[in-house]
């Protein structure tokens, strides 16, 4: 079963290659929300998951990437994104109506697996699934590219990495961070998914408090909201009202997305054409970013299954 808004998906037509956070970023996101969930969200991980898993979100994690150019998931393939119609390095924004009216892209896509995982109608293999996009999804969110249509997420742009031709989007996908962790953590995902969990735990990463990575302020929401109210909403509803798209859009994902949109102004498209960019000031500039999303998403997706199955954030902070 192929979720409440399978259908949209199947209209929707997707140039090949347009993936978010490689093999190796994804499993770190899956790796660092390991450490950080509450008792009854890791039961669940554990279980759902099993051997083929090893019971973790890290293995699970590039699943979604991995099904969507096979017939049976080729209706996924618009839920990885959120093309948002701005115009960088000049403006930045996401905007629900405007970049996901359908509800077809990763917006709508964190909603209606949120609800399928807890669905006791489902069958385990289903909310297995479900858990698993959502494992993938948290962390599509969190990459700059991702949340953005120029140049199809910057697919169409091509740049230098390592003496190599690639798009801009492949580089912040996996060119970086292949680089990164050969020169820093001997090729290593567990070990740097370690090192940025242990730098979640001291409460402070890259000179920002962590319990701002769980904010759900958004420039469009008046009202102060939080996983808990997102949760709280979600619960409230059944498929067939998510499919109709009558509810509010969920504050966190939306902050979320804004969130990794501002660094394609900021940094992503700000670079100089003809260079190498996987080395110099671009590479070194990229890195602590890359790294800061990368926890920002292990984190989120720690909180989000917490507030699901515990009630409660459990993150210190």
């Amino acid at each position: 079963m192929k979720g409440p808004f399978a259908l949209l998906g199947a209209t929707w037509t997707l140039v090949g290659g347009v993936y978010g956070w490689g093999a190796v970023g994804h499993q770190a996101i899956g790796y660092i929300a390991m450490q950080f969930l509450s008792p009854k969200a890791l039961e669940l991980v554990q279980t759902s998951l099993g051997t083929t898993y090893s019971g973790s979100l890290g293995p699970a994690a590039p699943w979604a990437d991995q099904v969507r150019s096979l017939p049976a998931y080729s209706w996924s393939a618009p839920y990885h994104f959120v093309d948002s119609e701005d115009n960088p390095p000049t403006s930045c924004s996401v905007s629900e109506s405007r970049d996901c009216g359908n509800g077809a892209c990763v917006l709508g896509a964190i909603a209606n697996y949120t609800m399928r995982v807890v669905d006791a109608g489902l069958s385990d293999m289903q909310r297995q699934e479900a858990l698993k996009f959502l494992d993938h999804f948290i962390g599509d969110v969190t990459q700059p590219l991702h949340v953005e249509a120029r140049a199809l997420g910057g697919n169409q742009i091509s740049v230098r990495c390592n003496g190599a031709s690639t798009s801009l989007h492949a580089m912040w996908d996996t060119g970086i961070i292949t680089k990164f962790l050969v020169t820093n953590y001997s090729n290593s995902v567990t070990t740097w998914a370690d090192a940025l969990a242990a730098r979640l735990k001291s409460r402070a990463f890259n000179g920002a408090p962590v319990s701002s990575f769980v904010s759900c302020s958004s420039v469009t929401e008046p009202v102060k909201r939080s996983i808990y109210s997102d949760i709280a909403t979600l619960s409230s509803l059944n498929s067939d009202a998510l499919d109709s798209r009558t509810i509010t859009p969920l504050a966190c994902p939306l902050a979320w997305a804004q969130d990794a949109n501002k660094l394609d102004c900021s940094y992503v498209f700000k670079y100089t054409p003809g260079t190498d960019l996987c080395t110099g000031s671009y590479y070194d500039g990229a890195v602590p970013i890359i790294e800061t999303q990368i926890a920002k998403a292990g984190y989120r997706l720690a909180g989000w299954l917490n507030v699901l199955f515990d009630g409660t954030l459990g993150l210190p902070h």
